[in-house]
């Protein structure tokens, strides 16, 4: 009996010692790739003089540390920024960020808000040398800098192709986090493709890295040591990190880098569309059989889409090849594409498909788009429980809109209401018919079905978007 014991016991211990191979096996290994890839990582401290912008250490929203929290202090220490019952800095302010070596010749690279607004830029080294950097491009839109420092035979990163990555992969980020240098955090990749709202122009990597104030700009390694994003933002309710952070993909990151380099500024692809999301309702009342595709809200004035016969109510579903099956997809793909060169695009117009090849142009600097006004001259339709009135010519001018459409005035509870459609809207279409003027509308109304869902394209702000009206069989 013994002897079976002791064998039980032996046997125990054998698996116990596979189990914890298996799990160390699992985990996996940073410590190789700090040691050798580590000293490609750079610490960057900017001056900014205060007659140049006293935004010296603005950092986008989601990165600053709200008063009163813990970090606050902490936060002040490392980017010089004085507490309360403090004087602030009359001559000049500094903040800190991150970066990496390109390339051994002295390109360095880092996010644009790092070094926005910058008298002076300071690179410091794993060896602790230090060497002013020059701007030799940067693009707000992408978040993306490139610097140089006079030296040569610098250790630089092995980059990776970000196309390649999947969601759970193992990344680590190596950066200065409050002013720690050479800060190394892990985590996974949580998602591709996300697109914030203040960076459409960017499929930004997802990951749960821990990522503070100062990490900005430095790289995002996979587990073979290559770079594959920079690290440039955090969703953040406290200031802290909350477990969302979010990095500019490498294959984004050099498109910006070649431009800047062969000339000097970034240009992008433009369509000149407003789009949103297909809902369910929606996907139903254009035909589709489940929600996909970026549905066209506005076709803006003298755009390449406008040339092409683009039409609000269009679903692109393929641009250039490319699947679309959300609308944030879709600004990325049009932003890559060669200016100039003319591209078939798939749409869902009317039930069915249709191509429409259309030239691509440079995104202009700003679209200019209408605004909300108000009228008199008031028509109500009560089965749809709202009142609406036609356009003056003033108007119609501050609202950019040539003709038709009618301004909503008021909408009480019921069909209108329910679908989402607000005072100060202009309702342009109602299920895929133009509206041309007040009477014409209550016309078109009068003949919606009910129980079914149909499309309303409404001017809202500085947009336009659709709804999903249904009007339900008891409304009168």
């Amino acid at each position: 009996m013994k002897r079976y014991k002791i064998l039980s016991g032996l046997s125990l211990l054998f698996l116990w010692s596979l189990f914890s191979v298996n799990i160390h096996a699992a985990l996996p290994e940073f410590t190789e790739l700090v040691a050798e890839h580590g000293s490609a990582v750079v610490n960057i401290s900017t001056t900014i003089k205060k007659s140049n912008k006293s935004a010296a250490t603005q950092l986008p929203p989601s990165l600053q540390m709200p008063e009163g929290t813990p970090f606050d202090e902490l936060f002040k220490h490392f980017f010089k920024q004085p507490g309360q019952g403090q004087r602030r800095p009359p001559a000049e302010a500094h903040s800190l960020g991150s970066g990496f070596v390109l390339s051994s010749d002295g390109y360095i690279l880092t996010n644009h808000h790092v070094i926005k607004d910058a008298d002076e830029i300071i690179v410091r080294f794993s060896d602790r040398n230090e060497l002013v950097a020059k701007v030799l491009g940067s693009d707000e839109r992408s978040d993306v800098a490139l610097l140089k420092v006079e030296a040569t035979g610098l250790k630089s990163v092995k980059l990776g192709d970000s196309t390649k990555l999947k969601v759970g992969e193992w990344v680590l980020a190596i950066g200065s986090p409050f002013g720690f240098d050479h800060s190394a955090t892990a985590g996974i990749v949580s998602a591709l493709g996300r697109s914030l709202p203040s960076d459409s122009y960017v499929p930004f990597i997802q990951t749960d890295v821990a990522i503070n104030p100062g990490n900005s700009g430095g790289p995002l390694f996979n587990l073979e040591g290559e770079v594959i994003g920079i690290n440039s933002q955090i969703y953040s309710r406290t200031g802290g990190f909350m477990g969302v952070s979010f990095a500019i993909p490498m294959d984004v990151v050099m498109n910006v880098v070649a431009q800047i380099k062969s000339q000097g500024y970034v240009s992008r692809g433009w369509l000149g569309v407003v789009i949103q999301d297909v809902t369910r309702e929606l996907a139903e009342s254009f035909g589709l059989k489940k929600p996909h595709g970026a549905l066209i809200s506005k076709v803006m004035p003298d755009s390449p889409a406008a040339k092409a016969g683009f039409e609000a109510g269009d679903v692109i579903l393929k641009f250039n090849g490319k699947k679309v099956s959300t609308s944030s997809e879709l600004p990325p793909i049009v932003g890559r594409t060669e200016i100039g060169q003319s591209v078939p695009v798939v749409v869902m117009r009317s039930n069915k498909r249709k191509t429409i090849n259309v030239k691509v142009e440079q995104l202009p600097e700003s679209e200019e788009l209408a605004q909300e006004n108000d009228t008199s001259g008031r028509l109500i339709d009560e089965r749809l429980a709202i009142e609406v009135a036609n356009l003056d010519d003033v108007q119609r001018e501050e609202l950019a809109i040539e003709k038709g459409g009618v301004l909503v005035i008021n909408v009480e509870q019921g069909a209108a209401a329910n679908s989402g459609i607000r005072r100060g809207d202009v309702i342009m279409t109602i299920n895929n018919q133009k509206v041309s003027n007040a009477k014409q509308f209550l016309d078109l109304a009068k003949d919606l079905p009910e129980n079914k869902a149909v499309p309303v394209l409404v001017q809202r702000g500085q947009g336009a978007i659709f709804l999903a009206l249904r009007i339900e069989k008891d409304a009168k």
